[in-house]
């Protein structure tokens, strides 16, 4: 939810700000989030974004959505444990299971979707290609 990382308004830190700006979605949810700085408190509460962060997560409840959804599948989201591969590593965050149950409990069609940041220079052994192809299939099966 950056306005703009280091002077780029178009940066890897700034889709969902531009999106929301933009008018492009009715609404955000953001899980698994470990840090948040002042600016992007003040973009979240600007543009009413549900955020989850890690210290919440035992607490979060699937929204009840009642069209399909796009999901974007920031990979970094997860603990660097299940997925060194990624630029920024931030301990704390998700596992692989966690992310595969918030993906099956989506009750409704992901209509599009993407996953993001994975880095194959950081990763080791391939252990991050492999979980990025995992949650892959677990998104085609959710698919219209």
């Amino acid at each position: 939810m950056y306005t703009d990382f280091e002077g780029d308004i178009h940066s890897h830190a700034c889709p969902f700000h531009n999106i929301m700006k933009e008018g492009l979605a009715t609404d955000l949810t953001q899980v698994g989030i470990r840090t948040l700085n002042e600016e992007q408190r003040q973009n979240i509460k600007k543009y009413d974004v549900d955020v989850v962060e890690m210290k919440d997560f035992d607490s979060f409840q699937m929204p009840k959505y009642d069209q399909p959804i796009y999901l974007s599948l920031d990979i970094d989201a997860l603990d660097p444990a299940y997925a060194p591969g990624v630029s920024h590593h931030e301990p704390g965050g998700l596992s692989t299971r966690q992310i595969i149950q918030i993906i099956q409990d989506i009750p409704v069609k992901i209509l599009g979707a993407d996953i993001v940041e994975y880095n194959p220079n950081r990763d080791i052994n391939e252990v991050t290609a492999m979980v990025c192809a995992k949650l892959f299939k677990e998104i085609v099966a959710k698919m219209i």
